[in-house]
Parts: structure tokens; C-alpha cells; sequence
């Protein structure tokens, strides 16, 4: 078993287990899930400690200090261990550090983790997986696994595009930005208006002499309340048609928010949650009050001087790439994961098309999927693998299910063809599909 006060342990050798890589909240799920249904595993953390991005103390960590979340806790938490009632609407990343951590320890996941533990190789040696793994005090190991769950997330390896040009200033991507003093007298230019990056502008702001942003596309502003409710939680009960609620909700953004063309973004060129929205609208409050400049696309860059598409420049100390993530399974080939295009081609985002014991939780996104919609996910995988032991006819059917063609998670939305949006699915669908799949296993 693992020992969270003692680096120094060591698994045990066994091939009757699997292997849970990641303990963010998809590790959590995965490694709760097995646990509830007597699969034996171990679990691998770089870090020191549950929590995954979470926690900023994590070497692979993309938290900032300012970071909360950006759906409120009642939409976010796993539903059979509630946040505590006195947990604000939008928790900082020190509070969600600590809910996985008590989290772990109420349903006594720490005994079957292993941390500072960097899993550097996962390779297929004929029904089984040898796993190698890496750790400060006891050194490199290479074990055979009954399977394996990649758990690892999907917003730690950083995409960070090229320019024309030679730029001469300071360069970091997001991922890299814990703290707003580094801002402190300079000229920031941050490139990207997802909600990292406009959490970021709004953290410039405050120290820095100039912030600008420069996007290339139109986004969609949420505001984190409506009607002195976390704006996740009204209208839930309601379900409009598609068209209609892309509408509808388009125009209530418009009259709380107002027009993001007016603050100078163009206008979208996609519909409402075809794309993730952006909830942060003090960007908007900051741009209004002449705090922020929104620049065009970037042309080319050379020396301090950023050129933009209209013709427009300026000079900046320091840039900020808020481009996204891209998918990262470094210890696996790609050929384990039957990629296709930009993203793994699994059925559900979870079930490898003709592996038995390869899985991956957490690859997926969905507008108020939350932590829930990961559990759910970890809960089917392992119900399939303990039908599967037993040799149920229900697990041979979802095996040649799963090897067959992916149902639409769509829910008739047409998301755009970004990399971050790959895995992204329809919740309801989702979610609905899940638990259909789930009963019909049991």
C-alpha cells in the first residue's frame, strides 16, 4: 500500500493491478471508483500531494494565485461529498487544494498513492502494461500492470505558437505566471482571451504600466451572477431547444453584459457554446475604464515592437502567450491511443476501440460538467472492468459497442475545430449516455 507520510515507499510487485496516473479530481474519480468495486491498484503523482493543477505546489502546476473557480462550487462538486456549506459561490485554488485533499482522505485513498513518483514509460507487453516509474528515494522501477487509467489532465503542456519576426522582450506563457508583481512598471501585451488570460489582464492591471490583449477571434462573456445567483445555477430546470437557448441566452448576455464588439473584440463568428465561454466580464469593466486596449491579431514581431494586422504597433516589456494546452501522454506512444487528428479517438473519451485495459479519464469538457461528470465517467470504467473479470455477457456486448462507432455527444452543437474543443461534449448528452451505458452493465 501506498504511505503518504513516507516518500520513501515503494509498491509492492503484483500483476493483478492497475495502474491510476494523475491525482487530480479524474485520478480521484478513477482511483475512488476501482476502490468501490475491490479493483486492486496503485497511484502515481509527480506532485506531492492530491489536487492535480490544483495544487500550485505541483512542479507541472498551472495555478496562479488569483485563481478560483470559474463554475460555482454547486455545479462543480462530487455530489456524495458536498464542499462545506460555508465555502464561498467561487472557491480559490487553496480552497479546492484542500477539498481533494479532504476529499482523499474521507474515502481513504491515500494508502494506494504514491507521491514525488514520475511514471516515465508505459509500454504493452502482451495482455498486460509495464509501467516504469521513477522516485527520489527508491529510485526507477518497472512493474507489469493488469492495466492502465491515464488520469493525467489535460491543461499542464502549454501551446505555445510561433510569430513572424524576432521578438527581444520577456516571453512566458501562462502556465508559467503564479504572481502579478512580475507585471510591476512594464508594458504587457497578452495574447488570448480565454479565461486564464483575461484573469491575467485583469491582474496586470493593477501593476503594470500598459496591458493590452490581442486576440484573433470574437468570445462570448459570461458573468459569474445573474440576478444575485452564480449565473450556472439559473435556468437549469428549463430546457429550451438548441436554437432557441443559443438565442435566448445570447441576448440575456447582451443586456447584462452588454456587446463585447462595443469594448472592442470582433464580433463571434460561431454561435453561443460552440465554443467555451469566457467568465470574467471585470475585463470588460477594465476596458471600459480605459484600463485595457483590445489589439487586432499579431502580424509580426521585432525587437520590443509588436505588430498587429491593421497596421497598428506598439512596444511591450513583456508578453504573455494565454494560447491554451495541448494533450500530453509523453510516457505512452500515440500508437496506444489510437490518436486521430487532434485528440485520442476513444469511445465515450474514456474506452480504448480494442484494448480491454487501457483508459483515460478526464479527457473530456463540457459547459457545467464538473467533478461529478468525472466520477461518473471512472464509475463506468470500473464497472466494466469488474463485469469484464466476471465474464459477463453485458461487458461482451460493451466491448463490441465500444469498438464500434462513436455516438454523437454533440447534443447537435457545432463546436469548433480547436484542439482545446477535440474532446469537448454536450453534458446533458454526455452524461445521459453514461448512465444509460452504466445501468446496462450492472
Amino acid at each position: 500500500m501506498g504511505n503518504f507520510n513516507d516518500a520513501s515507499a515503494c509498491p509492492e510487485q503484483t500483476e493483478e493491478k492497475y495502474a491510476v496516473i494523475g491525482a487530480g479530481p479524474a485520478g480521484l474519480s478513477g482511483a475512488k471508483a476501482l476502490k468501490e468495486l475491490g479493483i486492486a491498484f496503485d497511484g502515481f503523482e509527480m506532485g506531492n500531494d492530491f489536487g492535480g493543477l490544483w495544487n500550485i505546489t505541483n512542479p507541472r502546476s498551472t495555478m496562479y494565485e488569483s485563481a478560483h473557480l470559474i463554475s460555482s462550487k454547486t455545479t462543480t462538486e462530487f455530489l456524495d461529498y458536498p464542499m462545506p456549506a460555508d465555502t464561498p459561490d467561487y472557491p480559490s485554488h487553496k480552497l479546492m487544494r484542500q477539498y481533494f485533499i479532504d476529499y482523499a482522505k474521507h474515502f481513504k485513498l491515500y494508502d494506494h498513492y504514491y507521491f514525488h513518483t514520475k511514471v516515465e514509460q508505459i509500454e504493452k507487453k502482451g495482455e498486460q502494461w509495464e509501467v516504469t516509474f521513477s522516485n527520489p528515494s527508491f529510485g526507477t522501477k518497472t512493474y507489469l500492470y493488469k492495466g492502465v487509467v491515464l488520469a493525467n489532465g489535460t491543461l499542464s503542456e502549454a501551446n505555445k505558437p510561433t510569430f513572424k519576426g524576432n521578438y527581444t522582450g520577456e516571453m512566458i506563457h501562462s502556465s508559467e505566471y503564479k504572481k502579478a508583481s512580475i507585471f510591476e512598471g512594464k508594458k504587457v501585451l497578452v495574447i488570448g482571451a480565454g479565461n486564464s488570460g483575461c484573469d491575467i489582464v485583469v491582474d496586470a492591471v493593477h501593476r503594470a504600466d500598459k496591458v493590452d490583449i490581442s486576440v484573433r477571434r470574437g468570445y462570448y462573456f459570461v458573468p459569474k451572477y445573474v440576478f444575485g445567483k452564480p449565473s450556472d445555477t439559473v435556468g437549469g430546470k428549463i430546457k429550451l431547444p438548441r436554437r432557441l437557448k443559443q438565442s435566448f441566452d445570447n441576448k440575456l448576455l447582451k443586456w447584462f453584459t452588454g456587446d463585447p464588439e462595443r469594448f472592442g473584440f470582433p464580433k463571434p463568428k460561431y454561435k453561443m457554446y460552440e465554443s467555451h465561454p469566457v467568465v470574467n466580464t471585470l475585463i470588460l469593466h477594465h476596458i471600459g475604464q480605459g484600463d485595457v486596449t483590445v489589439q487586432k491579431d499579431i502580424d509580426y514581431m521585432k525587437d520590443k515592437t509588436v505588430y498587429f494586422k491593421d497596421g497598428h504597433s506598439e512596444v511591450y516589456d513583456m508578453i504573455v502567450l494565454a494560447t491554451g494546452y495541448k494533450l500530453y501522454y509523453p510516457f505512452i506512444d500515440k500508437k496506444h491511443l489510437n490518436w486521430t487528428g487532434m485528440a485520442p479517438e476513444m469511445y465515450l473519451k474514456i474506452f480504448h476501440p480494442t484494448y480491454d485495459n487501457l483508459f483515460v479519464l478526464g479527457m473530456v469538457e463540457a459547459t457545467g460538467l464538473g467533478w461529478e461528470g468525472r466520477y461518473e465517467q471512472a464509475r463506468l470504467m470500473a464497472t466494466y472492468i469488474k463485469k469484464l473479470k466476471e465474464e459477463s455477457p453485458k461487458a461482451l456486448a460493451f466491448k463490441q459497442k465500444k469498438a464500434g462507432k462513436q455516438p454523437d455527444l454533440s447534443g447537435g452543437y457545432n463546436y469548433l475545430k480547436l484542439e482545446r474543443m477535440s474532446f469537448y461534449v454536450h453534458k446533458d448528452t454526455y452524461r445521459t449516455i453514461v448512465a444509460q451505458e452504466t445501468k446496462a452493465l450492472k
